[in-house]
C-alpha cells in the first residue's frame, strides 16, 4: 500500500510539472476586433460626445415648444397690530412666434454638429483600428521571431558542434571555433530578447483591446496580405466617405448655419404669453384674473454688437470651408502614398522569400562542402550568415507588409467594422 500511495504521488508530481500553471488565452484578429469596439476608452468616449451633441440639439429644439409654468404663493403679513394672509396660484405660459429663423438656424447648426461628431467617432474608429492591428501584427511577429531565433540557435549549434569537431582534428583554426562560439552565444541572446519582447508587446494589445488587467495572450493568424489593391484604385471616389472629409464638411455646414443664425439677430423677436391666477385673503382663493398678450422686442444700439456677430460668423464658415479643401487634399496625398507603399512592401516580401529560398539552397550546398574541406570557413561563414540574415529579412517584410496594409485600410476611413 505505502509504494502505491509513493506512485501516485510521483505522478501526480510530474503532472504538475509538465502541464503548464495557464493556457494563454489565443485570440484570432475577428476577437480583437469586436472586444476592442466593446471596450476601448475612446471609442465609448466618442460615442458619449455624439450623444452629447444631440442632447445639446434637443436643447435648442425646446425653445420652438411652448414653454410654460405654475406657480403658488402662500404669505401672511403683519402690520402694527394687523395680520393679513394671502393666497394664490396660477399658471403661465410663452410661445416663441418670430425670431427671424434664429433658432431654426441654430439647430440646422446642432443637427450638423451632430454628424460631425459621429464622424468623429469613426475616425476614432479607424485610429483604434489602425494601432489595434499593429499591435496584433506585432505581436504575431514577436510570437514567429522566437520560432525563427529558435531556427537560428539550432543552426549555430550545429555550426559550432561541426567545427569544434574539425577543430579537434586539426582541420581548423581556433579563430573559426571562437568565430562559431560567439555565433552561438549571439544567437541564444537573440532567442532571450525575443521571448521578453513578446510580453511587452502583449501588453500593448492589451491596452489596444481596452482591457483593464493584463492577462498573457497570444494571437491566431497569418502573414497573408488580403489587401492587396493591384490596381490603382479612384482616390477621388475613396476621400468622399472618408471621416476625416466628412467631419470638416459637417463643420462647414454649421458654419453656414451660424451665418444665418447672425442675420436673424437683426429682426425682431415676437413672443405670444397668457396665463390665469386665483388670489385671496383665505383658502382656497376665489378672485380669478387672467392676462394675454404679445410682446416684441427689437434693441436699437449695441455698439455694434450684431454686426460683429455677424462678420465673425462668415469669418467661421470662410475658414471652415478652407479647412475642407485642406483636409481632402491631406486625405488624397496619404491614399497615394499609402497605396504605393502596400505595393512596394508586397513586391519588397516576394523579393525577399526568393533570396531566403537561395540561401537556404546555398547553405544546404554549402554545409556539405565545409563538412568534405571543399571550401574555407571564411566562405562557408558568410553563406551561414547570409541564410540567418534572409530569415530575419523575410520575417521583417512579411510585418511590414501587414503593416502597410493596415495603413492603407486607415486612410481609406475604414472602422473596427471592417474585418479584413
Amino acid at each position: 500500500m505505502p509504494q502505491r500511495l509513493f506512485l501516485l504521488i510521483v505522478i501526480l508530481l510530474g503532472y504538475a510539472f509538465t502541464v503548464p500553471a495557464f493556457a494563454q488565452e489565443i485570440l484570432t484578429w475577428p476577437d480583437c476586433l469586436a472586444e476592442a469596439k466593446k471596450n476601448h476608452p475612446d471609442l465609448i468616449s466618442a460615442a458619449e460626445s455624439v450623444n452629447q451633441k444631440k442632447a445639446a440639439k434637443e436643447v435648442g429644439v425646446s425653445a420652438l415648444f411652448p414653454q410654460t409654468g405654475a406657480d403658488l404663493d402662500i404669505s401672511r403679513v403683519k402690520t402694527g397690530n394687523t395680520t393679513a394672509n394671502s393666497y394664490s396660484y396660477g399658471v403661465s405660459g410663452t410661445q416663441l412666434i418670430f425670431d427671424g429663423m434664429k433658432i431654426s438656424g441654430e439647430i440646422k447648426a446642432a443637427s450638423e454638429s451632430v454628424a460631425a461628431a459621429e464622424q468623429n467617432y469613426r475616425f476614432a474608429s479607424t485610429e483604434i483600428r489602425l494601432n489595434l492591428r499593429g499591435a496584433f501584427v506585432n505581436l504575431l511577429k514577436a510570437q514567429e521571431l522566437v520560432k525563427v531565433t529558435e531556427e537560428i540557435v539550432n543552426i549555430r549549434r550545429d555550426n559550432l558542434a561541426l567545427i569544434r569537431l574539425r577543430y579537434e582534428s586539426g582541420l581548423e583554426h581556433r579563430g573559426a571555433l571562437l568565430t562559431a562560439e560567439a555565433n552561438f552565444a549571439s544567437a541564444n541572446f537573440e532567442l532571450a530578447q525575443a521571448k521578453r519582447n513578446v510580453e511587452f508587446v502583449q501588453r500593448q494589445l492589451t491596452k489596444e483591446l481596452g482591457r483593464k488587467e493584463f492577462i498573457p495572450l497570444t494571437v491566431a493568424g497569418d502573414f497573408t496580405v488580403r489587401e492587396t489593391a493591384v490596381e490603382k484604385p479612384d482616390f477621388g471616389a475613396l476621400v468622399k466617405n472618408n471621416p476625416s472629409v466628412l467631419n470638416a464638411l459637417a463643420q462647414k455646414n454649421a458654419a453656414s448655419f451660424g451665418i444665418q443664425s447672425a442675420r436673424a439677430n437683426f429682426f425682431p423677436t415676437v413672443s405670444g404669453s397668457a396665463g390665469t391666477e386665483r388670489s385671496g385673503a383665505t383658502w382656497p382663493p376665489d378672485n380669478d384674473q387672467w392676462n394675454a398678450g404679445v410682446s416684441v422686442s427689437l434693441p436699437l444700439f449695441e455698439g455694434g454688437l450684431k454686426t460683429a456677430q455677424l462678420a465673425q460668423a462668415r469669418s467661421a464658415y470662410k475658414r471652415a470651408e478652407a479647412d475642407e479643401r485642406s483636409t481632402c487634399d491631406t486625405i488624397v496625398v496619404s491614399l497615394e502614398r499609402t497605396w504605393a507603399a502596400l505595393r512596394d512592401t508586397l513586391e519588397t516580401v516576394d523579393v525577399r522569400r526568393k533570396f531566403l529560398e537561395a540561401s537556404e539552397e546555398r547553405s544546404r550546398i554549402a554545409q556539405a562542402q565545409y563538412s568534405t574541406g571543399f571550401i574555407a570557413f571564411d566562405d562557408w561563414i558568410i553563406i551561414e550568415n547570409t541564410l540567418v540574415e534572409a530569415k530575419k529579412s523575410c520575417l521583417e517584410g512579411q510585418a511590414a507588409a501587414l503593416l502597410a496594409e493596415a495603413a492603407w485600410i486607415h486612410a481609406k476611413g475604414e472602422t473596427l467594422e471592417y474585418a479584413r
